[in-house]
């Protein structure tokens, strides 16, 4: 299905797989570990040279996933996303000028926030689903626990230092739809190619908020 708004992609699950890929050949057989296992939304970080090749493989050869793109950090970034394939991008913080193109280009955008301001930014320019990231280290519950006073209508997916421990407390704040977690992709598992393993993390992953 092709996603026209980030909140969206919230109803694929709980939690959305922040995932750094170091080698083009691991993108596909990753992928479908993890829609096997149920996740279909992954955030494909752009953090690593063969990020955008990735993406690409992932948009070409595994129809059932939806494939975004993270660290989106400029314009160009979000235009190469879009070109690869991308469903939709994911910021680290918010910039007016991303948002803006993401919406020209027709790129769904959840934008990053940590800030009562930057919440107010993204609104401004018709926001409303946002990142808050990174999550624990900006204050965790607490902190959206005091967002949801002042931004009653605005809906997070906390991402940054959430494991399966923490993600179920997170996930049970009215104003939390999602979360973004590293651990259902874990290094190790990619080097080894041990797609079984992400398979079971991604199956775990699902049945979190339940």
């Amino acid at each position: 299905m092709a996603v026209t708004n980030p909140i969206e992609l919230a109803g694929f699950g709980p939690v959305i797989p922040v995932i750094v890929l170091q080698r083009l050949e691991d993108a596909v057989p990753m992928a479908q570990a993890l829609v096997e296992g149920g996740v279909r939304v992954l955030e494909v970080t752009l953090r690593t040279p063969v990020a955008l090749q990735c993406m690409e493989a992932i948009a070409r050869e595994v129809p059932d996933a939806i494939v975004g793109a993270g660290t989106v950090r400029s314009v160009a970034d979000a235009r190469a996303a879009f070109n690869a394939g991308c469903q939709f991008a994911v910021t680290p913080g918010y910039v007016s000028e991303i948002g803006l193109e993401c919406r020209e280009i027709g790129l769904p955008l959840l934008p990053g926030v940590a800030t009562a301001s930057e919440v107010m930014a993204a609104n401004i320019d018709g926001f409303n689903f946002l990142k808050f990231f990174p999550a624990t280290a900006a204050g965790g519950i607490p902190m959206l626990k005091g967002l949801a006073g002042p931004f009653a209508d605005v809906a997070f997916c906390p991402t940054g230092g959430l494991t399966p421990q923490n993600a179920p407390d997170f996930l049970a704040l009215p104003n939390v739809k999602v979360c973004g977690g590293s651990w259902l992709t874990p290094a190790d598992a990619v080097q080894a190619g041990d797609w079984g393993r992400i398979t079971q993390l991604a199956r775990e992953a699902q049945a979190l908020r339940g």
